[in-house]
């Protein structure tokens, strides 16, 4: 089992950043790819962006591409998400995940086998 806590959420004005922080504990050894999803108000869940173990490789919704960084520490069993040039549609519960398939970059939710319990991320225009 691993346990995934997010943190860093808040209320940021358009065009502002916040950088969500992910800590990782329990099974940390074993290698996962490190995903991040966004849910807002009557929306489904929906993929922002993913890291392999390796943290060599990297991918982004079209969406927040160029705006959005996901980084990890290993180390610290951290996963990070800066996010610049904040929008209002960026408003929404950032999630947390793990997923076995450490070598690739998956986008969709079933790929995932954890969760943490989110945070709130909202932009005001």
């Amino acid at each position: 089992q691993v346990q995934l806590v997010e943190s860093g959420g808040g209320l940021v004005q358009a065009g502002g950043s916040l950088r969500l922080s992910c800590a990782a504990s329990g099974r940390t050894g074993s290698g996962y790819t490190m995903g991040w999803f966004r849910q807002a108000p009557g929306q489904e869940r929906e993929f922002v962006a993913a890291i392999t173990w390796s943290g060599d490789n990297t991918d982004y919704a079209d969406s927040v591409k160029g705006r959005f960084t996901i980084s990890r520490d290993n180390a610290k069993n951290m996963v990070y998400l800066q996010m610049n040039s904040l929008k209002p549609d960026d408003t929404a519960v950032y999630y947390c995940a793990a997923s076995t398939f450490y070598w690739r970059l998956p986008r969709a939710r079933r790929e995932y086998d954890y969760w943490g319990q989110g945070t709130q991320v909202t932009v005001s225009s």
